[in-house]
């Protein structure tokens, strides 16, 4: 690194001593270190006159007292003429910020680093008032577009704030197209400061409204569960076999058990009907017994994926089964069923799809269900 001391040139002392406290000033100077970079034609020079061709150079310059304004110095004490950063224009006129020292092709004299000092203080305060402007547009824009969305807020009842975390009459979040705002009733201003409030009464009501519904809905489940209690012991009184009907009597018949015997009952004129099995996971193991890779694989429950909805499409032997079924049950409803089976360690690993007739019939307060075999598509 080359390191090279100019001093500024003294004046000549008047035949009158000066013994004004500016005049003094005046003629005082700074050693001030300045850094730029040569680029390699800088470099080449550099050596031909001696120095280290560095690509790094730095300096000690002696600044006069009225230009200071060209120095910055460091919490360490450390004088720097002002060649980096760099500020520029670019094709905008916009200042631009450059942290890199200037790269000069020769060696630069003392008043070419004044005057790069002197363009990037101009250019610093330039860039700083772009700067602080744009800021304050920012801002101006922000205090805007939140006092539209809390106006947009405050208008409809229907909007609500983020539930977590859960809004206070003093601090709330909105989902906005740029993200989650905050908003602050003790920092923000009206309209915004007003949009707290507003959302915690909304999230409390809606609370209350939630806790209503949910006790009607309790007092509903729990009137229709003693609804099919009363159903099924009036059924078990005249229908159930005696040890049922004894088994009813002392409260101890699942209801499960006496779902199944009003289901037989209600599917009585199918009892000739194969009913569906639901053998899927067999059918995939028997599948992948077929696959030399998965031969001695063996899948439990968990790997099994069924997909099932309804028949969109019939073949003419399913048709006439649906169509069959339907006047033998007419207050049932008979649908065909498709159910998709998968592997689900290997989605591509699929079964051809099966098919049942699922019919369903309403029987008091309960929906009865059965499924029965239908044929395959190819059949």
């Amino acid at each position: 690194m080359d390191t090279v001391t100019a001093f500024a040139q003294r004046r000549q002392e008047a035949e009158i001593p000066v013994t004004s406290a500016t005049t003094a000033d005046a003629g005082r100077t700074l050693a001030v270190t300045a850094t730029y970079l040569l680029s390699e034609e800088g470099r080449k020079a550099s050596l031909l006159a001696g120095g280290a061709g560095r690509a790094v150079q730095q300096i000690t310059v002696e600044v006069p007292t009225n230009r200071l304004h060209l120095v910055s110095v460091d919490a360490e004490g450390v004088a720097r003429l002002k060649l980096r950063p760099r500020y520029q224009l670019d094709g905008e006129q916009q200042v631009v910020r450059i942290d890199a020292a200037p790269t000069y092709d020769a060696p630069p004299d003392i008043e070419d680093l004044f005057r790069e000092a002197a363009r990037n203080h101009q250019l610093e305060r330039a860039y700083q008032t772009e700067r602080h402007a744009a800021k304050v547009r920012r801002r101006e824009a922000d205090l805007e577009r939140r006092a539209q969305v809390a106006q947009a807020f405050l208008s409809d009842p229907t909007q609500r704030a983020l539930v977590h975390p859960p809004p206070t009459p003093k601090r709330c979040y909105l989902a906005t197209e740029h993200g989650r705002v905050l908003f602050d009733a003790n920092a923000d201003e009206a309209p915004t400061r007003e949009v707290p409030v507003e959302a915690h009464r909304r999230f409390r009501a809606d609370l209350r409204a939630r806790h209503q519904q949910n006790q009607q809905q309790r007092t509903e489940q729990l009137a229709l569960h003693e609804e099919k209690k009363r159903e099924i012991a009036e059924w078990m009184a005249t229908r159930g076999t005696p040890e049922q009907q004894a088994r009813q009597g002392a409260g101890v018949l699942p209801m499960e058990e006496a779902i199944e015997a009003m289901t037989e009952e209600a599917f009585a004129i199918l009892a000739d009907r194969p009913r569906y099995v639901h053998d899927g996971l067999a059918r995939l193991q028997t599948h992948l017994r077929h696959l030399p890779e998965h031969a001695d694989t063996a899948v439990t429950r968990d790997d099994l994926v069924v997909t099932s909805a309804n028949g969109e499409k019939m073949t003419a032997a399913q048709w006439a089964l649906v169509q069959e079924f339907q006047p033998l049950l007419p207050d049932a409803t008979v649908t065909l069923r498709m159910h998709k089976l998968a592997w689900k360690r290997d989605m591509q690993i699929a079964l051809p799809p099966v098919f049942g007739v699922l019919v369903t019939q309403r029987v008091g307060p309960f929906t009865l269900r059965r499924e029965y075999a239908a044929p395959e598509a190819g059949r």
